[in-house]
């Protein structure tokens, strides 16, 4: 459906350009958005490196462990119907712990990798979970601490103060998250799930 949506507009924006004589700004534009396109992904390659590198060490070192064993208990909590062993629940702690970096293409893995054990542990596996209802709202919305991926978007683009946005994007995506954990449990408790 989306792509559909996507075919229409870009249809239409044509159609009206042609028949307004300004068809070779559509090309222009279209020629100029895919070269800042392939710019700005081989300039995110540096700083997309240096995050997943650091991943994978916090990972080989042991703290992705530290983590879970902090943040474990909630999560548990946010997951009643996992057991305690899931691998899930790994899954999701590391899906998580990238996201809060900032990191949404390494969480991307993780969370299909949670998706996929949830999946495992469905007992109606033709509808979603709650588990994997609450993993999808708390992946969606989770707070980032570090948007590395924005500043190194605002670093190609020459801002002055790339990190400046760092706090009222904790802001932003805490209340994000606050109201997705919320709404989910109030779903929960309504259906009794």
């Amino acid at each position: 459906m989306v792509n559909l949506i996507w075919l229409l507009m870009l249809a239409i924006g044509i159609v009206v350009a042609a028949l307004n004589g300004h068809i070779e700004s559509v090309t222009t534009s279209a020629m100029k958005a895919a070269e800042l396109g392939v710019e700005v992904a081989i300039e995110l390659i540096g700083v997309m490196s240096l995050w997943l590198g650091l991943m994978r060490l916090a990972e080989e070192a042991g703290l992705v462990k530290g983590i879970a064993r902090i943040f474990g208990p909630a999560i548990r909590r946010l997951f009643p119907s996992l057991r305690p062993d899931s691998k899930a629940l790994g899954a999701i702690i590391m899906n998580l712990s990238a996201n809060i970096l900032g990191l949404g293409n390494a969480a991307t893995p993780f969370g299909l990798k949670a998706m996929q054990e949830l999946q495992k542990e469905n007992p109606t596996p033709d509808v979603a979970s709650p588990a994997m209802i609450t993993f999808l709202a708390l992946n969606t919305s989770c707070i980032t601490l570090i948007p590395a991926t924005i500043i190194g978007v605002r670093l190609k683009a020459n801002s002055v103060n790339p990190t400046e946005i760092i706090g009222t994007t904790i802001v932003a995506t805490g209340c994000a998250m606050f109201m997705a954990i919320f709404v989910d449990f109030l779903i929960r408790r309504r259906r009794k799930l």
